[in-house]
């Protein structure tokens, strides 16, 4: 009788690229499950679920290709003053991809991976960030968020990327 050979399976392996970009794609098929973010005009949007917790679906900017949103609940950072947790959030219509650019979990990008992380560093926090959105998605899912406990609040005071508007009564400041 022969001896048994082990065997390699030949299981093609993915680059952290390559998983980062499947990522990319569950997390468009599970936000798309949730919400139809194309027909969403500009502002805030709340789905309310009557728990406690609304979640905001800041839209902060639609393209012919692209939009642009955060998602977070209505608590704040006590020291910072930022939604935690927050996740801001660029879709990619045509590719089917969705990507969480940046997320506040307690603490900022730079406090995380430091203002000149190596290529290595982004791409494994690039893909913590989209796992902890694909996480968050499913959980939302399963809550039962949807196009049905969505209600448009307003429009959005501050812009992605943009300073806040000083207040009417506040002194202005100089450069």
């Amino acid at each position: 009788m022969p001896p048994l050979v082990a065997r390699r399976k030949l299981v093609p392996r993915l680059s952290r690229f390559a998983w980062l970009m499947g990522l990319y794609g569950e997390n468009h098929g599970r936000l798309a499950r949730l919400f139809d973010i194309r027909v969403l005009t500009p502002g805030r949007w709340i789905s309310d679920l009557g728990d406690g917790l609304p979640l905001r679906i800041d839209v902060l900017d639609q393209h012919a290709y692209t939009s642009e949103i955060r998602l977070s609940y209505a608590m704040q950072d006590p020291v910072t003053g930022e939604p935690d947790p927050s996740a801001y959030v660029r879709l990619y219509h045509d590719a089917r991809q969705v990507e969480a650019t940046h997320c506040y979990v307690g603490r900022r990008w730079q406090d995380v991976i430091g203002l000149h992380p190596t290529p290595e560093r982004l791409l494994g926090h690039r893909m913590r960030m989209n796992t902890f959105l694909g996480k968050w998605l499913q959980y939302l899912g399963d809550r039962g968020h949807g196009d049905a406990s969505l209600h448009f609040e307003g429009p959005i005071a501050v812009a992605h990327g943009s300073a806040p508007e000083p207040a009417l009564d506040a002194p202005p400041t100089s450069p």
